[in-house]
């Protein structure tokens, strides 16, 4: 499989896949591709079906693959931001935001990640549940707003405002920390808590959360009153 990403700040990857390779998505991300691209949808098991259900995904996923010569597919986000794409291999998998895979190729494999710590679920800006992918291929991530990777050493923190962590390696650890002072917590405008995570490996942030801008979003919508 060879890819394209354009068009960003809403971007597009465009696959070429050879005859026989397959692609997977979530249901309705496919934007257009080759006539030779034949679907077939699949929830992979009872157990998946309720894992994505419940890590914000759609239940079933769509298998698209090359018949009769290579072919072309593309899959478009669907909120500014971009695109970013990892190899995933067994000993590499990583933990998501919910609602970032957007597709990858046939060996990956997307799960739902619960949270070993409950404060880091509850409070940590991305919930309980996230998304574990792991397997081996390419996996394409939908982010958003623009990207900042760091590589974080062994033992070594940042210290994240609710909603900005996209992706991070498995190996690092994610918890809460309480915003000091009530002061602080109450007039300060971020929050009570704050997501911490622990090195080593990659963590990767956003800078436009989604739930970030529709928060924005609503106190400039009219809100219609009863008279």
């Amino acid at each position: 499989m060879r890819y394209e990403i354009k068009g960003e700040p809403m971007p597009v990857v465009i696959c070429q896949v050879d005859n026989g390779e397959t692609m997977i998505c979530e249901s309705g991300a496919m934007s257009w591709m080759t006539p030779n691209m034949q679907m077939e949808t699949s929830g992979g098991g009872i157990g998946k079906v309720f894992g994505r259900l419940f890590s914000g995904e759609n239940a079933m996923q769509n298998h698209y693959t090359a018949r009769g010569g290579a072919g072309m597919i593309a899959f478009a986000a669907s909120f500014p931001g971009c695109i970013r794409a990892y190899e995933i291999t067994p000993s590499t998998p990583i933990i998501c935001q919910k609602r970032s895979f957007l597709a990858s190729t046939g060996g990956v494999e997307l799960s739902t990640h619960l949270q070993k710590r409950l404060s880091g679920g509850f409070f940590g800006g991305e919930g309980f549940v996230m998304q574990k992918i792991s397997g081996s291929g390419t996996v394409f991530l939908e982010i958003d707003g623009a990207t900042v990777e760091y590589n974080l050493a062994a033992g070594q923190q940042l210290v994240l405002d609710t909603g900005y962590l996209a992706m991070m390696d498995a190996t690092v650890q994610l918890d809460i920390q309480a915003v000091k002072g009530a002061k602080n917590a109450l007039l300060g405008g971020e929050g009570f808590f704050n997501t911490v995570v622990t090195g080593p490996g990659r963590v990767l942030l956003q800078t436009m959360p989604m739930s970030n801008f529709a928060s924005i979003l609503a106190t400039l919508l009219p809100h219609n009153t009863n008279s």
